[in-house]
């Protein structure tokens, strides 16, 4: 980052920025990229350059980031209605249901005029679509006459599980969004990829959202290196995973269970027995505390200074823990020391009923 070559993106002048949108464009095997401040802009972009018109409408899943935290964007700002269609748990979801929500023919009726899928999808787990069911999404959008976008945040996960190039699995996409800040650890940013037209309609529309940046080379060199260096190495990422997912389930205990075949990537959902009167918001909140039992005696958890778990609520009764390239084997080690302590804990202090 200190050593990048700048200049002014705004102007398209600032060459770490440009090798960077080139990089990405040639991975997905599409012509052209545009680095952004965010996945949020991101997909609203895609949003916005595909809905031309307001009062258009965009089909998306109930589960998708697009939907859920994004704060309805793409209504508030860019005019679109998002029709939600029922996500199944591993992402995607029922394709006569997709060919049944295209609306625009009846004057009463918004024109559907995108659809977006997520791919890994975040809400159900870090799920990897399937190819080939992305290929018939494709196809059906190609017979309305409707682009397809992916938010792709967690794409390269996907690639990297199911052994597949990127362009292979976005090649029936029309625009992709692929984030730099999650597991390929970069500190900021995502990229936007489509056709040349495409892009230049989203470089203009990023202007009006506030996301120009002027020697943006700074932070997108350290995109390039989490594109050269810890891309290869997202494949650790989802073996600890595995690790930390058949670690809990191997506990047995009755409050808390982890689907371990549905751990695709580097993201493990905890799930609390609904008979239980825990919480996964209590949950969160208590492997961030360190308790005198954990540092003291024969209960030590892993060092004298005790260890903290960050984790995230995604229901009442589903806690989300993440993967990622700065977790090495010794702190998924002390992790998994916390966690067993706190499961074992909680399991007795609020047995199932």
């Amino acid at each position: 980052m200190v050593n990048s070559a700048l200049g002014d993106d705004v102007f398209g002048e600032d060459p770490t920025v440009n090798m960077l949108e080139s990089k990405v464009a040639t991975l997905l095997g599409k012509q052209a990229a545009l680095y952004v401040p965010s996945g949020t802009m991101s997909n609203l972009l895609a949003v916005m350059v595909h809905c031309k018109k307001r009062g258009a409408e965009a089909i998306v899943g109930n589960m998708s980031h697009i939907y859920k935290y994004e704060q309805g964007g793409a209504a508030h700002i860019a005019g679109v209605l998002l029709a939600t269609i029922q996500n199944k748990p591993d992402g995607t979801f029922d394709l006569k249901e997709l060919e049944k929500k295209f609306r625009g023919e009846d004057i009463h009726e918004p024109v559907t005029s995108l659809v977006a899928i997520e791919n890994t999808h975040n809400s159900c787990g870090g799920k990897v679509l399937p190819v080939q069911w992305i290929d018939e999404v494709a196809a059906i959008c190609n017979k309305h006459s409707v682009p397809l976008h992916m938010d792709g945040a967690r794409l390269m996960n996907a690639s990297v599980a199911l052994k597949e190039s990127p362009a292979k699995l976005v090649q029936g996409c029309d625009s992709i969004s692929i984030c730099f800040s999650k597991g390929l650890s970069a500190p900021v940013g995502s990229c936007l990829v489509g056709s040349y037209h495409f892009i230049e309609q989203a470089r203009r529309l990023r202007k009006m959202l506030g996301g120009g940046m002027r020697q943006a080379g700074v932070i997108a060199a350290a995109a390039v290196v989490a594109l050269d260096e810890v891309l290869p190495k997202l494949v650790f990422d989802h073996k600890r995973a595995q690790i930390l997912a058949k670690t809990i389930q191997g506990l047995l205990l009755k409050t808390f269970t982890v689907d371990v075949e549905g751990v695709h990537t580097n993201i493990v959902m905890v799930q609390i027995s609904d008979r239980s009167s825990l919480l996964s918001e209590q949950l969160v909140q208590r492997l961030e505390q360190v308790s005198l039992t954990e540092t003291q005696g024969d209960c030590k958890t892993a060092n004298d200074e005790g260890v903290i778990v960050k984790a995230v609520s995604f229901s009442d009764k589903m806690m989300r823990l993440c993967l990622h390239a700065d977790i090495t084997d010794e702190e998924l080690w002390m992790a998994i020391m916390k966690i067993t302590f706190v499961f074992k804990e909680l399991d007795e202090a609020c047995p199932v009923q």
